[in-house]
């Protein structure tokens, strides 16, 4: 999964890549800056303790990729 989310901070989208086949899990952020994870729930649990729905230009967006992320690790085979 691959999300590209419009941050209120800056031009450039921030990115969250969760890619279990090949054992990516990255973000890059509004500044450009980048955090990497050895796992999916690591990756999860930043995004969920670190960004709020406030900073992107789409709220909705950010609660539907919170939605899909968390419905992955139910599911991850979905």
């Amino acid at each position: 999964m691959e999300f590209s989310l419009c941050s209120l901070d800056s031009a450039l989208p921030v990115e969250v890549t969760l890619d279990e086949d090949n054992g990516r899990y990255m973000i890059r952020k509004s500044d450009t800056s980048g955090e990497y994870f050895n796992s999916a729930d690591e990756l999860i649990q930043w995004v969920k303790t670190n960004f709020t729905a406030e900073e992107f230009c789409d709220p909705k967006e950010y609660h539907g990729m919170i939605q899909k992320m968390t419905d992955y690790l139910v599911n991850p085979n979905f």
